[in-house]
């Protein structure tokens, strides 16, 4: 298990909810991804020393680090702490020791491979918890939140990022096709997301009340914010790139959920001749929603 800012492994929000995806080789593009949206996280963490001292954390994990970009975003909010990237993919792990030794803070931040739910036991208390995007990679959430909140210190801090919105960049109607296509994309993505929950090991169908879910795991909820990723038209070419990528990476795997129309308008959005593809377009954005659900260990 693992969180992204493209997966749960990496979230942000574009997830591809398959378990057999190889996350190594996805790493430029989660490291990518998750610098993009590192102003969200900044402030996110910012808001975080504000409901914890930040002399009082002195141990932090970052659980489904992926490649460390969070895990060294928290290691600057938080100077006193020793951030622990935590993650199941090794390559990934290697890519957060590399991050973190550029930042000179190779004392500070370091990893630990681990597979959850079976390694909970091994993640070791703290005071700050970071769970983004990677709680809803695990069967059974409530168990997962009993097991983080057997981890905190008294006083520590939670930190939950699941929901929001999922990220938009084009406009309804992109000048061919039927307009509303990214929202047809998001309702298949949605079945997609649907069919990995149910897939899991010892999968639990629990509605997504998580201030509910972090109280019955005998936590005092602390609040709960949304923070913007909102990069308006025309995208840098950075942004561009990255939109090129989500793109392409849901193109197989949702070809069979759109019908036959919006599969010919996704191959032509791709196609980098055209001058309406997102190669070329003018009115690409970059806009997405991620809600931190925070809680603390009386």
């Amino acid at each position: 298990m693992t969180h992204d800012h493209e997966r749960g492994h990496h979230h942000g929000h574009d997830h591809d909810h398959a378990d057999h995806l190889d996350w190594a080789a996805m790493a430029p593009l989660l490291e990518r991804q998750a610098e993009l949206h590192s102003p969200l996280y900044t402030r996110a963490a910012a808001w975080l020393g504000e409901l914890v001292p930040a002399v009082g954390v002195r141990r932090a994990l970052d659980v489904g680090s992926g490649p460390g970009v969070i895990s060294t975003l928290l290691a600057e909010a938080f100077p006193y702490a020793d951030v622990v990237a935590v993650d199941a993919t090794p390559e990934l792990l290697e890519r957060a020791r590399e991050r973190a030794d550029a930042q000179g803070m190779a004392g500070r931040v370091t990893t630990l491979h681990a597979e959850l739910p079976a390694d909970f036991d091994a993640l070791g208390e703290a005071d700050l918890i970071w769970a983004g995007n990677s709680t809803h990679h695990i069967g059974d959430q409530r168990a997962a939140l009993a097991s983080f909140a057997g981890l905190l210190r008294p006083g520590g801090l939670i930190a939950l990022v699941e929901g929001g919105l999922q990220a938009r960049h084009l406009p309804a109607n992109i000048g061919f096709g039927r307009p509303g296509l990214e929202t047809r994309i998001e309702a298949a993505h949605a079945d997609l997301f649907a069919e990995m929950r149910a897939g899991l090991p010892d999968s639990k169908d629990e509605v997504d009340d998580w201030r509910a879910l972090l109280a019955d795991a005998g936590l005092t909820p602390s609040g709960t914010r949304t923070f913007l990723t909102d990069v308006p038209a025309p995208v840098p070419a950075v942004h561009r790139e990255q939109i090129v990528a989500h793109f392409t990476r849901l193109r197989e795997p949702l070809s069979e959920r759109l019908d036959a129309e919006d599969r010919a308008t996704f191959d032509r959005l791709l196609d980098p001749a055209d001058p309406l593809s997102v190669h070329r377009r003018t009115d690409l954005f970059m806009l997405s929603a991620s809600t931190v659900h925070t809680a603390r260990k009386g």
